[in-house]
């Protein structure tokens, strides 16, 4: 499945900016501060209704406006979707698909995995755990549709117990009531345990090969650490064991919700002690491995979105980059200089000028009108 068109309005800088993605590798060519990132960040926002650059999307509403808008039409398999997404000042925000509401779950379904490099992301690698579960979870998703609601089932049943535990902490329940909710958040977390485990452990090989193409030297490893025993049983005995310190913090102090995604170089992580420079690459590595996944186990390679990739490698490794990128799926990259990017068949260059001038035009006359 890929993205057919992107109709951005009112998204940052773009009004009315219409853009058809070839099925390959596009290309988006234009100086800083011309939209290149907004275009990216829109095609983001229309498939997944969050922005990949900050958490309040109201941020994406440009001054003077009351709402930004996008909508993005996917295609594959004889079957088309229109996703919309919007937020406005004093709505809110809205998710659609086809004119219906949907929640993030049903939309993974019906939409291609999205995976974005840009500097924000960078966080990914260097920020804390919680960043990189999340990430994880959603290829998990992506690799086993069946496993799609094991991350929110899981975090149900954990606000639950943490709700539970405040109320006995408080003498306003009695801690025999745990029983229940302990078997739960065991049957639970073992099935999240084991996802990301299996995640991990498909992954490690693929990063490894993609980090060193890329130019990430010495030893390297990917490692699933579990905050908790991994088997139901295990993490039910567990919770038993640790009940008084759980009453004393007032939460779970143990589970899959502590679980750790290490990048490793020379047996340190990459997060403490890489460069910025490693560690845009470990990212980089980490959205291909997950690409050449989804592409050997035969599902729908996700849509790359990669933001400023080129303007940090060396030659080689541009051409390393591109030959990855045109071996399958979908891309939509962006660089400041055309020369930049290796000279191949089969890549689109789009200048972002000529998309943001053909929407002021269209602005301009009576015939105009708002291209979203």
């Amino acid at each position: 499945m890929v993205v057919a068109r992107v109709d951005a309005d009112r998204v940052r800088s773009l009004t009315g900016v219409s853009f058809e993605p070839d099925p390959g590798l596009t290309v988006i060519i234009g100086p800083n501060g011309a939209g290149k990132t907004n275009l990216v960040e829109s095609i983001y926002f229309g498939l997944t209704s969050r922005s990949f650059r900050t958490s309040d999307r109201r941020d994406l509403i440009p001054f003077g406006s009351a709402y930004a808008r996008c909508r993005v039409k996917v295609s594959g398999g004889g079957v088309d979707h229109a996703f919309m997404a919007s937020a406005s000042r004093s709505e809110g925000n809205r998710f659609t698909m086809d004119g219906a509401r949907i929640e993030q779950a049903e939309a993974v379904l019906n939409r291609p995995m999205v995976t974005v490099f840009s500097p924000d992301r960078l966080e990914l690698v260097k920020g804390p755990p919680a960043g990189r579960r999340a990430h994880i979870d959603r290829f998990v998703a992506a690799r086993w549709p069946g496993r799609a609601g094991v991350r929110s089932a899981f975090g149900r049943i954990l606000a639950q117990r943490n709700a539970l535990i405040a109320l006995i902490t408080n003498s306003q329940a009695d801690s025999s009531q745990l029983s229940t909710w302990n078997a739960h958040f065991a049957e639970a977390g073992a099935a999240l345990a084991t996802s990301r485990s299996e995640a991990v452990a498909e992954l490690e090989d693929r990063w490894v090969e993609a980090a060193g193409e890329l130019g990430l030297d010495g030893p390297k490893g990917l490692e699933y650490r579990p905050g908790s025993a991994v088997t139901a049983e295990e993490i039910a005995a567990g919770l038993e064991e640790k009940l008084d310190n759980d009453l004393r913090l007032g939460r779970s102090s143990w589970g899959p919700h502590h679980d750790e995604i290490r990048l490793e170089m020379d047996g340190r992580q990459l997060r403490r002690f890489g460069s910025q420079g490693q560690q845009r690459l470990g990212l980089l590595a980490l959205l291909f491995a997950e690409r050449s996944s989804l592409l050997d186990a035969g599902g729908s390679a996700p849509l790359m979105l990669l933001d400023d990739v080129m303007s940090e490698l060396d030659e080689r490794r541009r051409e390393n980059l591109v030959e990855r990128l045109l071996a399958g799926g979908q891309s939509v990259i962006t660089a400041a200089e055309g020369e930049l990017i290796p000279e191949r068949e089969g890549i689109r260059r789009v200048a972002i000028g000529e998309l943001t001038e053909a929407s002021a035009a269209g602005d301009q006359g009576p015939e105009g009108g708002d291209n979203a």
